[in-house]
């Protein structure tokens, strides 16, 4: 039997859909979310046991096809050189991402005015900008105000110290005259409401034991469900169903016991990140949308954008004390982020500081690479590298193309017979010759810095976890899923709030600006609600 309808029902209940569901909340309306993970017990986490290494490798791998957890589905990524990461719980991503928390620039929202590719949005930095600060107020941002890469803004927690390691490898930025400042970090380094201040643990990438890294599950969730919000857990959504007139009317689900269910709802919106959303789309067929729902475009699940990193790691000849602090978050740099065609590129890339790694992640990396090799120097070569490395990240912007997509496996299935989504993606010439150039400035500043020699892994496999672009947002029907403010062209009560509506990747992380958009669209329907469906 259907279970009673609500008037909104959000499906994931990671950074975009927590976000929408608190902001939502005050219209009293009955909300509901489906999630098809469960809520994390932070004793559970790597970082609360002496095996937290060789977890963060299995069941709390990036991968859902190393970690194989209940709430994972597959994923096809045979034929991307770049993985995909995820993760799925109360919280999503946010329970496993390193907390770097940058804003986009105002130039990613006006890609094609500035440099004559892809798109620009419908939107800029000054419409996200009151919406960006209430999410730094929501998730405790650290960082320092007077950045000259931005326009001004308060960050409402003091930065991430930067400790040894980020003072050694900030000196080889300020010695080359770079750009570089203290990280925008969703990291709290004081106490922030119920949340304990960071001790510097170091492995925030396998959920952080504290609880001060700003996973939604301790945000906005707590707030959202004391608002009113009802939020199920371990509910896997199949499909959406649509009616006679083609609108949607709710979605079909299994519960926690695997039985098929059906939920109606007034208005359904999506927040299950740029793979998981189009998955859903594309299996949502009827003969109103034959080809996936909200796809009279054609464009639901291309346009697939990752950031290819190009990680450099540098080689110090003493101690860094890199296991401390959290590992991502110390510096950035914007000094290579606007497009200079003397490069050989468009746009560009950012700077992110990445830590050393712990004793055991060290010596299987020394093996892979042939850094520690077995024998007679093993372990003189083992103490050349433990907390001698640092590293830096190039973000590299990764510009939409239509070939770039998601679409279902023919043969793959999650548990429930679900198809799991494929990938299909290539590295484009702009973004190989983006990461060479990146990776080479990278060397240039570790040596800088102090560091004898360096190790390049570009692009990096496992760095397919930012997830944008496969249902965009336009003001044109023909070249876009969602308007400019995430509802769907074709479906009048259907939302999408997660990076799949990114029209351009930008060269920062994309957390916090898909919490900024999930907080524009929730208060552009709230301004609507008379008219909403119109």
């Amino acid at each position: 039997m259907a279970d009673d309808p609500v008037d909104v029902l959000i499906i994931g209940a990671g950074a975009a859909g927590a976000a929408f569901a608190w902001s939502l909340a005050e219209t009293r309306m009955n909300i509901l979310c489906l999630e098809q993970g469960d809520w994390m017990n932070p004793a559970d986490y790597p970082t609360a046991g002496l095996d937290w290494e060789q977890r963060a490798q299995t069941d709390f791998a990036f991968s859902p096809n190393t970690r194989q957890r209940p709430a994972d589905y597959p994923v096809n990524d045979a034929e991307s050189p770049i993985a995909i990461s995820n993760f799925n719980a109360v919280g999503g991503g946010t329970i496993l991402y390193a907390g770097h928390f940058p804003r986009m620039k105002p130039s990613d929202f006006r890609v094609r005015s500035l440099d004559g590719v892809a798109d620009d949005w419908p939107l800029d930095y000054a419409t996200l900008e009151p919406y960006w600060a209430e999410n730094d107020r929501m998730m405790g941002v650290a960082g320092l105000a007077g950045d000259p890469a931005y326009p001004p803004k308060e960050p409402t927690l003091p930065p991430v110290p930067l400790g040894k390691l980020g003072e050694t490898v900030a000196r080889g930025f300020h010695d080359l005259g770079w750009h570089w400042w203290p990280s925008d970090s969703a990291i709290a380094t004081r106490p922030t409401g119920d949340r304990a201040a960071c001790i510097n643990l170091g492995p925030c990438i396998s959920g952080c034991a504290q609880g001060a890294k700003a996973s939604t599950d301790l945000t906005y969730w707590p707030a959202a469900i004391r608002n009113g919000v009802r939020l199920e857990t371990r509910c896997r959504v199949r499909e959406i169903t649509v009616r006679p007139d083609g609108l949607a009317d709710g979605v079909v689900y299994y519960d926690a016991d695997g039985v098929e269910r059906r939920q109606r709802a007034e208005i359904v919106v999506l927040a299950c990140n740029g793979v998981g959303t189009p998955r859903l789309l594309l299996n949502s067929r009827s003969p109103q949308f034959p080809d996936g729902l909200a796809n009279r475009s054609g464009l639901v699940g291309r346009n697939l954008m990752f950031h290819p990193y190009g990680l450099v790691m540098g080689f110090f000849d003493e101690p860094l004390d890199g296991y401390q602090g959290p590992t991502g978050c110390g510096l950035m740099s914007h000094e290579f982020y606007e497009t200079d065609l003397a490069r050989g590129f468009v746009r560009g890339f950012s700077f992110e500081l990445l830590r050393g790694f712990g004793p055991v992640t060290t010596a299987l990396w020394g093996l892979a690479s042939g850094r520690v090799p077995w024998g007679r120097d093993h372990h003189r070569r083992y103490g050349e590298v433990i907390d001698r490395m640092a590293g830096l990240i190039a973000i590299c912007e990764d510009l939409p193309e239509e070939h770039n997509r998601v679409i279902l496996d023919p043969e793959l299935t999650d548990g429930h017979g679900i198809p799991a989504p494929k990938i299909e993606y290539r590295l484009s010439d702009n973004s190989r010759r983006m990461l060479d150039f990146g990776t080479a400035r990278a060397q240039e500043a570790l040596a800088a810095a102090g560091a004898r020699s360096s190790f390049v892994d570009a692009p990096l496999r496992a760095a397919g976890w930012h997830l944008m672009g496969t249902a965009r947002m336009g003001t044109d029907p023909a070249r876009s899923v969602v308007n400019e403010w995430g509802r769907s062209h074709d479906v009048r009560n259907l939302f999408i709030i997660d990076g799949s509506i990114f029209v351009t990747a930008g060269a920062v992380n994309p957390t916090c600006t898909i919490q900024g958009l999930a907080l524009y669209i929730a208060d552009r329907m709230k301004k609507n609600l008379d008219h909403l469906l119109e």
